[in-house]
């Protein structure tokens, strides 16, 4: 906590957003997606497209952090990358595709310097960086078992590189770049994650924030302790699909039928422990359903 603190002396003449962030912000505090707009938050403004449901996500997700202070996300080339100096937390981008392997190796040497603390871990990255270029890097961390968790956060296409289609773009969409449309079908990712031994899967989509709340800190505390665990996003892109931001937010609700969770056995017991030691915790997860 001593690292967010402003040093004595200097209180007056730093900014006004900086002293909120440590007099107001979620350090130390437990809070959730519930608790939004009763503290200055570790992102507040982004210069992505107007109505991205991908930037809507990424500000759920580190509204839910059990412990944000001791928490570091690794993310590759995407249109999120823009957003690291905009934001409150450890980041670090890596080479595109290598996000999974560059976990790895940091949660390990986490472990290492702090043996007796939790710090999390979160690698997160596009459709195009889990489904293809990151394909192998993800898929090994979840046979070695790493502890940290994958965020996916899904606009079915590459759209910071002008919209060609991934893996996860569903079969017959045509975008800007591959205009006789996808010739195979959408990958199946959480099933893939399921096969490769995560502890924790989840499919979810922003139009259900308090239940996307509840999957993240679920994902972040299995993985602490049990296993890799891996979420995926449903996060249309409106500017490649060509979509007002209404229309962007209506897509995201056509995922709705998808919302789902798996957990291991070991999972699922320890989630539950936790849950019961903390009604707090489950609490984050209360009228989840609500838009």
């Amino acid at each position: 906590m001593d690292t967010v603190k402003i040093a004595p002396g200097f209180e007056e003449i730093m900014p006004k957003e900086y002293q909120d962030l440590v007099n107001d912000g979620p350090y130390g505090r437990d809070l959730g997606v519930k608790d939004l707009g009763t503290f200055k938050e570790l992102i507040e403004e982004h210069p992505l497209c107007a109505g991205c449901s991908l930037t809507l996500s990424f500000r759920l997700v580190i509204a839910s952090l059990p412990t944000p202070e001791d928490t570091l996300i690794v993310t590759c080339a995407g249109c999120f990358g823009v957003i690291h100096p905009q934001i409150s937390l450890h980041c670090t981008i890596a080479p595109f595709g290598t996000h999974n392997a560059f976990a790895s190796g940091l949660k390990r040497a986490l472990k290492v310097k702090f043996p007796n603390k939790n710090k999390d871990v979160i690698s997160m990255a596009g459709d195009g960086g889990f489904s293809d270029i990151g394909l192998a890097p993800t898929l090994h961390s979840w046979f070695r078992r790493e502890n940290f968790t994958s965020i996916m956060l899904d606009n079915e296409c590459y759209a910071n590189t002008g919209g060609q289609d991934s893996g996860m773009t569903p079969e017959g969409i045509a975008l800007n770049m591959s205009p006789k449309g996808k010739q195979f079908p959408k990958i199946q990712f959480a099933e893939i994650a399921k096969q490769a031994g995560c502890a924790y899967v989840a499919t979810v989509t922003p139009t259900k924030p308090r239940l996307l709340g509840k999957m993240a800190r679920r994902a972040i505390l299995i993985a602490r302790e049990v296993g890799p665990t891996f979420i995926r996003v449903a996060t249309a892109c409106s500017t490649n699909y060509k979509l007002s931001a209404f229309e962007g937010y209506q897509k995201a609700k056509s995922f709705e039928p998808e919302i789902g969770e798996y957990f291991t056995e070991e999972a699922e017991l320890y989630i539950k422990e936790i849950e019961k030691k903390s009604p707090k915790a489950s609490s984050k997860g209360e009228e989840e359903n609500e838009d």
